[in-house]
C-alpha cells in the first residue's frame, strides 16, 4: 500500500510541478519553501526550478535546453543533490526532461514499429478477446504469416552495443572534464597573477593614484582575456551583444574597440595584459615570474580551442547511431514470443519504449557532453574572476595594521629602481670595521724538523697525534 501511494504521489508531482526535496524528510513534497526559493538566474540544483510557480521548468528540446546545464553548486545544492527523495522527484519529472525530449522522434518511431509487430501478428494469429477467447484470424491468407526473429542475435550483440555506448560516453565525459579543468587553471591563475603584481609592484617614487590606476588596469586587462575566451568559445547568436556591452562597459573604448575589432580576440586580450604588466614598475625576474601565468592562460586557451574544432572522430559516432538504431528498430521481432503471457503479446510495446528512452538517453548523454562549453557556466566563472581581481588589486600593503618592514639594502637589487651605488655602499658598510690581525706563519729557523729544529717545535706526526689522540 505504500508502495503505491509512493509511485502516486510520484505522478502527481509530474502533472504539478517538481519540488525540491528536503534531505532531512523522507516524505515528497510538491511544493517549493520559501526559504529555498531561488531567482531565475540560479546556477545551481534549482536551475529547473521555476522560481515564481514553484514548479519544474518545462526544458525545452534542442539547443535552447543547454542553459538549464550550467550549473555551479554550492553546500545547500548537494544536500539536494544527495536528498533521500530524488530518485521519486526525478521520475515525476521525467516529462519535463530536455534530454527526453530530444528523443521523442527516435522512440516515437520504435514504439510504433513494436506495435505495428504487435498488431499485424494478432490479426494474422488471431487475437484474443476479453474473456481469453482465442479469436479466428481476421487476415487470413495463406501468405500471410507472423513476423518474428530469434533473441539470440540481439544477445550477441548487446555486448558490443554496450562497449561503443561506454566508450562514447567516457570520451564525452573526458572532453568535458578537460574544459572544466582548463577554467578552473584560468580561474587559479588569474587570481595568483593579480597578487603577484600587487605584492611585486614598487611604489617607489610612485604616487598612490598611480600605483591604482595600474592595478587596475591589470586586474581589467586579466578580466578582459577570459571575457574574450569565453565569447571565442560561444556561439555569436548568444554571446556576442553582451560581449560588445560588457567590454564597452568596464574597459576604456579605444581598448574595447581593439579587442573586439581583432580577428583573434582572446589574443588581442592577452597582447594587453602582457603590456599592462610590462608598464607596471617591478624588477624584470619578478615580472617573468608574472609572465608565467599569462603562458599558462594561453595554453588553456590552445587546449579549450582543440575541443571545440576537433570532436570525437565522427565515423565512430554515425556506426554507433547506425548501430542503436537498427538494434532498437529489430528488436520488437524478437520480444513478441518473450511476451506471449502478456495480453495479445502488448507488453512488447511498452518494454520497446522504455528500452529505446535509456539506450537512446545514453547516446544523447555523449553527444551533450561532447561539446562542453555551451554547458559550462562560464558566464558566472567570468564574473567572478572579475570579482575577485577587483578585490585583490584594491588590498596594499599594511592595511591589515601590521606595517611593513622597509626593504633591506641588500634586497635592492630586485628594486624596479637601481639604487645609488655609493648611497648602497654607504648603508652597507657604514659600520664596518677592521678585523683584528690574524696570526702570522714564520717558516722555522732552522731547516724544520730535520735534525735542527728549534727549541719547542714538534714534528707533524705529533701534532697530529696530540689534535686526535686515537690516531
Amino acid at each position: 500500500m505504500k508502495f503505491t501511494a509512493l509511485i502516486l504521489t510520484a505522478f502527481i508531482a509530474s502533472a504539478q510541478g517538481f519540488g525540491v526535496p528536503s534531505p532531512k524528510v523522507s516524505s515528497p513534497k510538491v511544493l517549493v519553501p520559501a526559504a529555498t526559493q531561488l531567482e531565475s538566474t540560479s546556477t545551481g540544483w534549482d536551475s529547473f526550478i521555476n522560481a515564481n510557480s514553484r514548479e519544474s521548468q518545462d526544458i525545452p528540446d534542442g539547443e535552447a535546453q543547454r542553459q538549464f546545464r550550467r550549473t555551479v553548486y554550492t553546500h545547500d545544492d548537494w544536500k539536494k543533490h544527495r536528498s533521500q527523495d530524488r530518485f521519486l522527484f526525478y521520475l515525476g519529472a521525467v516529462f519535463k526532461s530536455g534530454v527526453y525530449k530530444n528523443l521523442a522522434r527516435e522512440v516515437a518511431l520504435t514504439t510504433a514499429i513494436a506495435a505495428v509487430v504487435c498488431i499485424y501478428n494478432g490479426l494474422v494469429g488471431g487475437l484474443v478477446g476479453l474473456d481469453g477467447v482465442q479469436q479466428e484470424p481476421i487476415l487470413a491468407a495463406d501468405f500471410l504469416v507472423k513476423i518474428g526473429l530469434p533473441l539470440t542475435p540481439f544477445t550477441l550483440a548487446s555486448s558490443s552495443l554496450g562497449l561503443l555506448l561506454v566508450f562514447r560516453t567516457n570520451t564525452s565525459y573526458q572532453r568535458w572534464d578537460e574544459a572544466r579543468k582548463n577554467w578552473g587553471m584560468n580561474i587559479n591563475h588569474t587570481r595568483d597573477l593579480v597578487r603577484m603584481v600587487n605584492t611585486f609592484y614598487d611604489s617607489t617614487g610612485v604616487s598612490p593614484e598611480q600605483r591604482a590606476d595600474d592595478l587596475n588596469h591589470v586586474a581589467l586587462c586579466t578580466w578582459s582575456f577570459v571575457r574574450a575566451m569565453k565569447r571565442h568559445l560561444s556561439p555569436e547568436e548568444e554571446d556576442e551583444q553582451a560581449f560588445r556591452a560588457e567590454l564597452y562597459e568596464k574597459l576604456p573604448q579605444q581598448q574595447a574597440e581593439m579587442i573586439i575589432d581583432a580577428a583573434h580576440r582572446p589574443n588581442r586580450a592577452l597582447q594587453d595584459l602582457s603590456f599592462a604588466i610590462d608598464d607596471c614598475p617591478m624588477h624584470f625576474m619578478r615580472k617573468n615570474e608574472v609572465h608565467r601565468a599569462v603562458t599558462i592562460f594561453e595554453d588553456d586557451l590552445g587546449s579549450s580551442e582543440r575541443l571545440l574544432t576537433s570532436p570525437v572522430p565522427v565515423f565512430y559516432s554515425r556506426h554507433l547511431s547506425r548501430m542503436l538504431f537498427v538494434w532498437l528498430a529489430l528488436v520488437p521481432f524478437a520480444l513478441y514470443d518473450p511476451f506471449g503471457s502478456t495480453w495479445n503479446h502488448v507488453g512488447m510495446i511498452p518494454a520497446t519504449a522504455v528500452l529505446s528512452v535509456f539506450l537512446f538517453g545514453i547516446e544523447e548523454l555523449g553527444t551533450q557532453l561532447e561539446e562542453p562549453f555551451t554547458i559550462l557556466p562560464m558566464q558566472a566563472f567570468c564574473d567572478k574572476i572579475y570579482n575577485w581581481c577587483m578585490e585583490i588589486m584594491s588590498w596594499s600593503p599594511g592595511d591589515n595594521g601590521r606595517p611593513m618592514t622597509p626593504i633591506r639594502p641588500e634586497h635592492q637589487y630586485f628594486a624596479s629602481v637601481p639604487v645609488p651605488q655609493e648611497s648602497l655602499y654607504t648603508e652597507v658598510y657604514q659600520s664596518y670595521e677592521e678585523p683584528a690581525p690574524g696570526p702570522v706563519y714564520e717558516e722555522p729557523a732552522n731547516g724544520g724538523a730535520n735534525g735542527g729544529a728549534a727549541a719547542g717545535d714538534i714534528s707533524m706526526a705529533d701534532f697530529l697525534k696530540s689534535q686526535n689522540p686515537s690516531i
